[in-house]
């Protein structure tokens, strides 16, 4: 039993480290954010005790995982990217596209315009709040889509690629660890996930330290790396910070509404994975990066699943950040065409 004297958010960690330890034990794919996210889910549904989330933890773990994502951006690997971006491009726009779906599932069960369409936006929770709020959709059922579709990809998506593909071929990011380098980079990191914060940009502790150790690491031209064990807190801290939205009460709200919301979300995972066995068949790419790059989920927890299965995470990364400039800038006036019309 936590002591009392303690914050409780001491129990949250320690209880995260726990399941992340057992899910590495047992070979579970992403097993330090997993194990985390389903050990501190059970404790808060099964128990009294309420964890709450460890201050400033997710943050510090996106800032983690940004810095690793863009170590592998070397100026080989972008002119890869950069040649693939009319794929990049559409596939993005029919991920975006295919969350029709769940606006059409919602909308037969009676939900409201704002609620079912913002609510079905495979954008950040926050940023999609914040538009549904501006719109008239309820919030509390936004956000609870939202948390709920990132819960259901990140516990599936890792499973089902090792179950159904296997390890595959292997596509290495092999950096070595630079003390000096990663000494530049880290503050400065930090100092970009701040001044992205003050300008209130999407994401801003994934994307801030993302894009400066992106530069770095192009204008450097090295193969670096973060040093053993780096990822592993980032992903338990991350997954430590997801699994405080969750409680018995969130499962019971609207079972309905939650249940349409899988069911959507199952749909676009098949819709991404068709997409992307028939984009890899016409351009030889990689088949488990372009599917993980169009999944529906968060970009740091794909983009961790890419570099822990070592798939092409620039790949995944850009994807996944395309899909997410579609949702930014063309969800609200979409909707508002879409109100107009009358339909």
């Amino acid at each position: 039993m936590p002591d009392r004297r303690l914050p409780l958010y001491w129990a949250t960690g320690l209880v995260g480290l726990a399941g992340g330890f057992l899910a590495s034990k047992v070979g579970w794919p992403l097993p330090w954010m997993v194990g985390s996210l389903l050990a501190i889910i059970l404790v808060r549904c099964l128990s009294p005790w309420q964890l709450s989330e460890i201050p400033n933890g997710r943050k510090c773990g996106q800032w983690i995982i940004g810095v690793g994502i863009g170590l592998h951006f070397t100026p080989l690997v972008i002119e890869q990217v950069a040649s693939h971006f009319v794929l990049i491009f559409f596939g993005a726009l029919l991920t975006t596209v295919s969350s029709i779906v769940g606006v059409w599932l919602l909308r037969r069960s009676g939900e409201d315009r704002p609620t079912a369409f913002f609510a079905s936006m495979p954008g950040g929770s926050g940023e999609m709040v914040n538009l549904g709020a501006r719109n008239g959709a309820v919030l509390s059922q936004v956000a609870a889509a939202q948390s709920l579709r990132v819960l259901a990809v990140v516990l599936s998506v890792p499973a089902l690629f090792k179950l159904l593909l296997g390890d595959g071929p292997t596509l290495h990011h092999s950096g070595t660890v630079s003390w000096p380098w990663l000494a530049l980079i880290t503050p400065l990191a930090l100092l970009s996930a701040l001044l992205w914060q003050r300008l209130r940009q999407p994401n801003p502790w994934l994307f801030g330290p993302l894009l400066v150790t992106a530069v770095v690491s192009l204008i450097s031209d090295q193969q670096l790396s973060l040093p053993d064990g780096a990822s592993q807190i980032g992903q338990w801290l991350i997954g430590s910070g997801l699994a405080c939205h969750f409680n018995r009460a969130f499962f019971r709200r609207a079972p309905a509404f939650l249940g349409r919301t899988l069911v959507a979300t199952a749909l676009s995972m098949g819709i991404a994975a068709t997409a992307a066995w028939g984009m890899a068949s016409l351009t030889g790419l990689d088949v488990r990066s372009l599917t993980l790059g169009m999944m529906p989920g968060g970009i740091a927890e794909m983009s961790l699943t890419a570099e822990t299965l070592q798939l092409s995470v620039p790949l995944v990364t850009a994807l996944q950040v395309m899909r997410l400039l579609f949702v930014l800038f063309l969800a609200e006036p979409l909707f508002r065409v879409w109100q107009r019309s009358g339909d």
